[in-house]
């Protein structure tokens, strides 16, 4: 965002109203004048995302986590569709931790990127959101071969803590890769108890 006259005449008065003698004033140019920071550092990220290196892209990225403004999730999206392996890795793992909902249908995609590390990140990702719709997506992955992408699905099952995904988290107990088994043990204990049908609810 350009610092324009107009801008900077806009901040001064801002930065005056802190000054103010009523609290919510205060409150009130303080919010935003942090919109405005926020607003000028997005647009130089958003530059480099289109225009710089893989490693400024992905530095890019993990700046925007900082940016508390709706319109970051635009770049987010754009960036899941590089080339670069990094690039998606990076937007999914900041997507994850900002756990907007909307985000989910274009993480969901990254299950089945052709990258595997991406699609681990994907996997991580959506465990950072408590949406049993998840569930379905998550346990498919656990009939793959690769043991991080099976791990992470399962801790992210885990951190859902739907009791739909019990019957294969303790199919995964007979899996030979301890650390897979391990991984399913914990995420059993993480798993909501449903009560069973007849038995009385506390009231």
């Amino acid at each position: 965002m350009q610092e324009t006259a107009a801008l900077k005449k806009r901040k001064a008065a801002l930065a005056s109203a802190l000054q103010d003698s009523d609290r919510r004033v205060r409150e009130a140019a303080a919010a935003a004048l942090e919109r405005l920071e926020s607003l000028a550092e997005f647009s130089g990220l958003a530059g480099l995302l289109k225009t710089g290196s893989r490693e400024q892209q992905v530095r890019a990225i993990y700046a925007l986590e900082q940016i508390a403004s709706p319109e970051i999730y635009d770049s987010l999206v754009e960036a899941l569709s590089s080339r670069d392996q990094d690039v998606r890795g990076a937007a999914l793992q900041v997507l994850g931790r900002k756990k907007n909902p909307k985000m989910l249908k274009y993480m969901v995609r990254h299950l089945k990127d052709p990258h595997p590390a991406v699609r681990v990140h994907a996997a991580e990702a959506l465990g950072h959101f408590s949406d049993r719709r998840l569930v379905p997506y998550l346990s498919a992955l656990l009939v793959e071969e690769d043991e991080a992408l099976v791990t992470s699905a399962v801790r992210s099952l885990a951190a859902i803590g739907d009791p739909a995904a019990e019957v294969d988290l303790l199919r995964l107990l007979e899996a030979a890769s301890p650390a897979i088994k391990a991984a399913a043990a914990e995420a059993l204990g993480f798993l909501q108890v449903e009560p069973e049908a007849g038995s009385p609810t506390p009231e």
